[in-house]
């Protein structure tokens, strides 16, 4: 600590040596020849270009110099002499420290070691770091440092940027595939009088001006299904959702979701999309089917075969593969069988909850390769359609990946009348909970339709290899430090 406060003293001495000389250590907008990959791949000896960028390497031959500049989309090398910049400009690059922004205009040239290299002719200071950067090699070795100072990350961890810059090309995809299957991009409220489309604990705020209490959304579903009430067929939305729930390796408060929905389909229709979709992201962001999770060390530790067809099975026959006669036992039996399988249940669980905490230790958690579960109890879906064969099952399917659910998928409830039933099971005696307007909607007509989910962040860490959902997210929520 004391050495980095040395260092920043020094820099602070540079700063106002600057002033001094005259120069503005926080210049203005710099005209450039295009980024640095654009300039290096139309790299010709004599031509004349302008990058800026920031400082990453100085290697200083007494009356001469080269420095790395880097931007977003690669690096530059530049020779810098006081003959070609002149006294002036080398007083300022002596207080050019790395980190800082510069701008350069030169000449091209290659080095005797085959190096594209900038002749510098101009140069300006853009912008002075105060303090100094992570080593490159090194980085930030403190994971939670990693997360509160992502800014650092991103500049001295090559791997780090790539998971982001796969985050991103996975949501421009996403967009690419669903709109060239008619599918059209819209807005849905984020501040909510009733937060609905889920079982979640919502965040609470209040607007002033017209005194009402108000949730951020915890999904946009209900206003989703208002559009299929209001004439479109195709929708999607990426967008942000908010639970008042704990923080774990797979949950964050704040996260990103696509919700999609598509009038006269049913869920497997969904799933077929989402299925297409996912292979098409694997593809084309990732270059193949399989999927490599690695170490820190880089060693492969599981391999995901997304190949298709993916496999479809029925929650029950999963449940049978651990126990043949699970459904045939009492509750009190069930409960005795968690306990023997080792799997934690609370006292106040419903008997379909028991049944649902086996299934998320016994299946999902064990699950890698795509599964489709489809058929599930009623009680876990109260927005979706009742089985035609067997009404205490809806039609739907969870989609697990990487050993946790991805996306689910429903053929959508839109009887009102057994949709208020469900809603009112749900809530129980709070019935200001119940989202009339959503119901009022419903009472004017919605097509039969089948709507999917996908988690942004899950999907990411599947793609990615991550481990965390901290590690895909730019700025994951932490507690402030003290």
């Amino acid at each position: 600590m004391e050495q980095e406060n040395e260092l920043i003293a020094l820099r602070r001495q540079k700063l106002d040596a600057l002033r001094q000389l005259g120069v503005s250590p926080f210049g203005r907008a710099y005209e450039t020849s295009g980024t640095i990959a654009e300039v290096r791949a139309q790299f010709t000896e004599g031509a004349t270009f302008r990058i800026a960028g920031r400082v990453t390497a100085h290697r200083d031959m007494g009356k001469s110099h080269f420095v790395d500049v880097r931007d977003s989309t690669g690096r530059m090398q530049v020779y810098v002499q006081a003959k070609e910049v002149g006294s002036d400009a080398m007083a300022v690059f002596a207080l050019v420290d790395l980190g800082d922004f510069v701008g350069v205009e030169g000449t091209c040239f290659v080095t005797k070691t085959g190096e594209p290299t900038l002749k510098v002719q101009k140069f300006e200071l853009l912008a002075k770091a105060l303090r100094p950067l992570p080593e490159k090699w090194h980085g930030l070795q403190d994971v939670e440092a990693r997360y509160r100072h992502r800014y650092l990350d991103l500049l001295s961890n090559d791997a780090s940027r790539a998971v982001f810059e796969k985050r991103i090309a996975v949501i421009r995809e996403i967009r690419r595939f669903l709109e060239a299957q008619g599918f059209v991009e819209v807005e849905t409220p984020m501040l909510q009088t009733v937060a609905g489309g889920a079982a979640a604990e919502p965040f609470r705020t209040h607007h002033k001006a017209l005194g009402l209490d108000l949730y951020l959304r915890i999904a946009p579903e209900l206003y989703l299904k208002r559009l299929l009430v209001g004439g479109f067929n195709k929708v999607f939305e990426l967008n942000r959702n908010f639970r008042n729930e704990g923080i774990s390796r797979r949950h964050n408060p704040e996260f990103t979701m696509l919700e999609a929905y598509w009038a006269y389909a049913d869920f497997a229709k969904m799933a077929n999309l989402v299925e297409e979709m996912i292979c098409h992201l694997a593809q084309t962001v990732c270059g193949s089917l399989e999927i490599e999770h690695r170490d820190a060390e880089g060693n492969v530790t599981r391999k995901i075969d997304l190949s298709r067809p993916w496999r479809r099975v029925r929650y029950r026959d999963l449940l049978t593969q651990i126990d043949p006669q699970w459904f045939d036992y009492s509750p009190e039996r069930r409960r005795e069988r968690c306990r023997e399988l080792n799997v934690e249940i609370s006292p106040e669980m419903a008997d379909y909850e028991v049944t649902q905490q086996v299934f998320e230790k016994l299946v999902e958690e064990k699950t890698f390769d795509p599964l489709f579960v489809t058929h599930c109890p009623k009680e876990l879906v109260p927005l979706a359609k009742q089985n035609i064969d067997d009404d205490s099952l809806v039609d739907v399917y969870e989609l697990i990946i990487n050993g946790q659910e991805i996306s689910p998928g429903y053929s959508e409830l839109n009887d009102p009348l057994v949709q208020r039933q469900r809603l009112l099971d749900q809530v129980g005696q709070e019935t200001q909970n119940l989202d009339e307007e959503f119901l009022l909607a419903l009472e004017h007509g919605m097509p039969p339709a089948g709507g999917i989910g996908v988690g942004i962040d899950r999907l990411t860490m599947l793609l990615t290899g991550a481990e965390s959902i901290r590690d895909v997210i730019l700025f994951p929520l932490l507690k402030p430090k003290r």
